[in-house]
């Protein structure tokens, strides 16, 4: 009895660490499509569970971060969802293509025209970024996730290095490191470099053999004038012989 009581015990404190847990596991996400480079331009995709049994998610607010203005920022239209882009004066002009902006997109909102995200779904929203900061190794973007029945919950929390995941974590875009174009072409120009090697080296090949293939066929025919002149001789000899021999037969007789 004892024991019954200690497992029932055990499986309702897991159940509760299930049920507390659970929203760490489903909180708001950004992911690149392919990479997300520093200095180049990105489409990421917001990622928006559901995490209610009873009501729809109706709302995405996400703010851009703010230490990271970005002179682009074009989000893609998402059937069933009004979007509405906010612009804001910047404290510092940011330069792009040879132009000072004075102001940038600062959040983005994503409103249901319809249901919504029902229970037991999920929705993306793409966006286009760019030019992503090339003095950054992640941009932090924070959500506002709306319900409903009016719920708010806010995905703010910053996650730090070397902690446990918070509660309420924002959304966070890692950037790779931008590639070397200059690297780029020097490994294209390489790659021709050692094709053009490769063709002079085969010619080089080809032209061996041509000259080895040559130099058998003249020791082949010097070899056969040899034994031709050879054969010629001693058919000569004997032809010599053999009247030498045919005329003393005449003189005997």
């Amino acid at each position: 009895m004892k024991a019954s009581r200690i497992a029932a015990a055990g499986a309702v404190a897991g159940t509760a660490v299930l049920v507390l847990s659970a929203p760490a596991f489903a909180h708001v996400t950004v992911q690149p499509e392919g990479e997300a480079a520093k200095g180049g331009y990105a489409t990421v995709n917001f990622k928006v569970p559901n995490e209610r049994d009873n009501a729809s998610t109706t709302k995405l607010e996400v703010t851009l971060d703010a230490g990271h203005p970005l002179a682009s920022v074009m989000p893609q239209p998402v059937q069933g969802w009004d979007i509405e882009v906010t612009k804001s004066k910047l404290d510092k002009p940011i330069e792009s293509h040879g132009e000072k902006l004075t102001e940038a997109v600062t959040k983005v909102t994503w409103t249901a025209d319809g249901d919504g995200i029902e229970p037991g779904f999920f929705q993306k929203f793409p966006v286009s970024l760019g030019a992503l900061p090339e003095d950054a190794d992640q941009l932090v973007f924070k959500a506002i996730q709306t319900y409903s029945n009016k719920e708010v919950v806010r995905w703010i929390e910053v996650p730090q290095e070397g902690q446990e995941e918070p509660d309420s974590p924002a959304p966070v875009l890692a950037l790779s490191d931008a590639e070397d174009d200059a690297h780029g072409s020097s490994g294209s120009e390489a790659a021709d470099a050692g094709d053009s090697d490769d063709t002079e080296a085969a010619a080089k090949d080809t032209a061996t053999d041509t000259a080895s293939a040559s130099a058998e066929d003249s020791d082949s025919s010097d070899t056969t004038a040899r034994v031709l002149g050879v054969v010629g001789i001693v058919v000569g000899a004997v032809g010599v012989a053999y009247g030498v021999l045919a005329g003393r037969r005449r003189a005997g007789a």
